[in-house]
């Protein structure tokens, strides 16, 4: 198992698809990142003052190490089963259900099988 370091930014960035203008139009979700071998993947979607939405995929095994962020992050699984730690209690969570990680919690998280994600922070 691989757990990548956040604070080392250890992930692969997608370069070039986050440029693209993905505004007033109908897209599914899960298709707006690929899964690599071994890799966490992120991609930017939408990145204001007020906030941002990421997506990522995870290869199976392949994790965020435990971290804190300074406001509430809402966590959407788009496909496979991910293991979502807050203050040490374990959630598993699968597609289509979605987990509210608090503020200044400690909180990482796992992949149990290949799983994407969107990640919602609004900063207030």
């Amino acid at each position: 198992m691989t757990t990548v370091d956040i604070m080392n930014e250890g992930m692969v960035k997608m370069e070039g698809a986050e440029k693209e203008d993905l505004k007033a139009r109908a897209m599914h979700a899960q298709e707006l990142i690929s899964y690599q071998p071994g890799a966490v993947v992120s991609r930017t979607i939408l990145d204001k003052k007020a906030g941002t939405i990421t997506v990522f995929s995870f290869d199976e095994g392949e994790g965020l190490s435990e971290h804190t962020a300074p406001f509430d992050a809402t966590v959407l699984i788009l496909d496979g089963e991910a293991e979502i730690t807050i203050d040490g209690d374990p959630i598993r969570a699968r597609a289509g259900e979605m987990v509210i990680m608090p503020a200044d919690r400690p909180h990482a998280l796992r992949a149990i099988t290949q799983f994407k994600m969107m990640l919602i922070m609004i900063r207030a």
